[in-house]
């Protein structure tokens, strides 16, 4: 089972393509003259566009999240960090009704944001929940108490 985030992918590479356009068009406009004060060069238009592909590299991170699972663990990928883990630190899949985006509850007690899982998505996000709540459930034994989510996550 995979997820992304369709509309953050969308959006991002729309964004990163204008930042790129803008910074383009702005370097072409910026003319080898003087103004009296700064004299504009080549220099000055070349850096201005590598500016703009470091602002669209830049807005494109944000389209990096994924989620991964399989019968024996769960990778999520969010905008910086990776993490892998084995079902058995997982304790529950949320997805609360207002938040932005689905978290795995851990064992220890700590909470990891999923950002593949997205609120916009809608139905979407909806049956990557369901999909990780399932492969929890058939790998989390049914005694053991610690790992019920309680129903105000389900």
């Amino acid at each position: 089972m995979s997820a992304v985030p369709h509309r953050l992918r969308l959006i991002c590479v729309l964004a990163a393509a204008a930042i790129v356009a803008v910074m383009t068009v702005v370097a072409v406009l910026l003319t080898s003259s003087t103004t009296g004060v700064v004299a504009f060069q080549t220099a000055d238009q070349v850096a201005m566009v590598l500016l703009g592909l470091a602002l669209g590299g830049g807005v494109l991170l944000m389209a990096r999240p994924r989620v991964d699972a399989d019968a024996t663990r769960i990778r999520v990928r969010n905008v910086l960090a990776t993490h892998e883990l084995p079902w058995s630190v997982v304790r529950a899949v949320r997805f609360d009704r207002h938040s932005p985006w689905a978290s795995l509850l851990l064992s220890n007690g700590d909470e990891l944001s999923v950002l593949a899982v997205q609120a916009a998505d809608k139905g979407r996000a909806v049956d990557a929940v369901e999909g990780l709540r399932a492969l929890l459930a058939v790998n989390t034994p049914a005694d053991d108490p610690a790992s019920r989510t309680p129903l105000l996550y389900e």
